[in-house]
This record gives C-alpha cells, structure tokens and sequence, in this order.
C-alpha cells in the first residue's frame, strides 16, 4: 500500500502542469506509468481519474479568475461524452498503431503552427458555422483521444481554440480544463464500467493532481503568453514523440 504512496507526487507535478496548459496532466502520467509496468487499460483509466480531479481544481480557481469562456467550453464538452464512452468500449481491443502516427502528425502540425505564429489574435467567438462544425466535431474526436489513450482531450482543445478559434494561451487552457471535466468524467466512469481502474492508484493520483490544479492555475498568472506558448510546444511534442515511438514498438 505504502510503496505505491509515489503516485501522490507524480499526480502533484502532472496537475501542475497540467493546469497550466490546459492538457489535464495525463501526457505525462500515462507514459510514466507505462514504463512502469502497468498495463495500457489500467494507465489510462487511473489518469483519467487525476485529469477530472486536476481540472475540477483548475476549473475552479480559472472560473474566480475570469478566464474561462464556459459559453464555448460547455458545448464542446457535451459532445466530447459520447467520444470518451466510444473510446472506452474500443480501448481493450483496438490497435492504435496507424492512429498513433497519424495523431501524432496533427500533433506536430499544431506546434508548428503556434511556433511560426508568435502573434496570434484573439478573435470573436462569433465564427462561423462551418467552423463551429469543425469544431465540434474535432471535440468528438478528442473524446475518443482522451478515453483511449488517457493523454486528455486538451492536446487537441488547446490548439483547435488557439488556431482555428484565436483565443488566447491565456484563455484557452482555462477553458479546455472546463471542458476536459465533462470529457473525463464520463471517461472515467465509462472505464470504471469495464472494470479497468484501481481505485486505490486512482485516488491517490487524484489527490496530487488536485492539489497540482490549484497551483497550476495560480502560476499561470505570472507566466508571460510566449513562455505559455513553449510550453504547449514542448509538451504537444512530446506527446507526438511518445505517440510514434509506441506505434513503432507495436509494429516491430
């Protein structure tokens, strides 16, 4: 029991950053406790548990803040449920090797675009239908991103809000975080269906992750836009990067 107490600190780091960027934490827990020995369903089904904790946290303190447009982020979470629960059913028997690499090109699309852009404008959220349609269904999409691999929707929300809608870093990790609580929890409860956490690993990382969202959200006060934007960089990378390389080891 005691020997696995780790978890807390894993969950706090993750939130943190997380929190920050508005990617939930799980790009980071996932392949840690992939390379740890547990198994892909088990990973996933315990960050889930951590991106709910870490973005009902962050969603609080982002809400006191301002900084949440929850008149776009509720419509893109409702229609994340019905991919996160697809996802779930899918998750013990799809193999991801092609869909790895062909996530991990729009991955690396989107950083490219945020890097060759450094001014950004923020927009109206007045767009238009054909946009509002693309992004819905681009939300659909990152439910089942979220529930199969546990990485959460965010490494998809973040850059649809930031490229296709011009909302600022400032603005759209606060409101991806709304949105990934609507995608995790029914993650989550979809995966607890199929017998997939442990609850034990699941709360202990729930705890950290919670605490890691309160802070994360705080600090991302002082973090300037640029420095935000690196930071989603570096991580929507390297979520690609481990994308690839799972896809490789699946096929050789």
């Amino acid at each position: 029991m005691f020997e696995q107490l780790w978890l807390i600190p894993l969950g706090f780091v993750a939130g943190i950053l997380g929190s920050i960027i508005g990617f939930g934490g799980g790009t980071i827990i996932v392949p840690i406790l992939t390379f740890a020995g547990f198994s892909p369903t088990l990973a996933v089904s315990n960050s889930l548990f951590a991106a709910f904790s870490n973005s009902v946290a962050s969603t609080v303190m982002y809400a006191k803040q301002k900084r949440i447009e929850f008149s776009l982020g509720w419509k893109l979470g409702l229609i994340a449920v019905p991919g996160t629960i697809l996802g779930a059913i899918i998750s013990s028997d799809l193999s991801p090797e092609i869909f790895k690499i062909l996530l991990a090109l729009i991955l690396l699309s989107s950083a490219s675009y945020i890097l060759l852009n450094r001014k950004i404008k923020e927009k109206p959220l007045d767009v238009s239908r054909m946009l509002l349609v693309f992004s819905a269904g681009a939300s659909f999409f990152s439910g089942i991103i979220s529930s199969i691999f546990g990485v959460g929707g965010g490494i998809i929300y973040v850059p649809l809000m930031v490229v296709a809608l011009g909302i600022s870093m400032k603005r759209a990790a606060p409101t991806s975080q709304f949105i990934l609580m609507f995608a995790c929890f029914s993650g989550l409860i979809a995966h607890s269906m199929l017998g997939h956490p442990d609850y034990y690993q699941a709360l202990l990382l729930s705890i950290g992750a919670f605490a890691g969202g309160i802070l994360g959200a705080r600090l991302s006060l002082e973090i300037k836009e640029t420095k935000l934007k690196i930071m989603v960089i570096i991580v929507i990378v390297a979520a690609a990067i481990k994308l690839i390389i799972d896809s490789t080891t699946d096929i050789f």
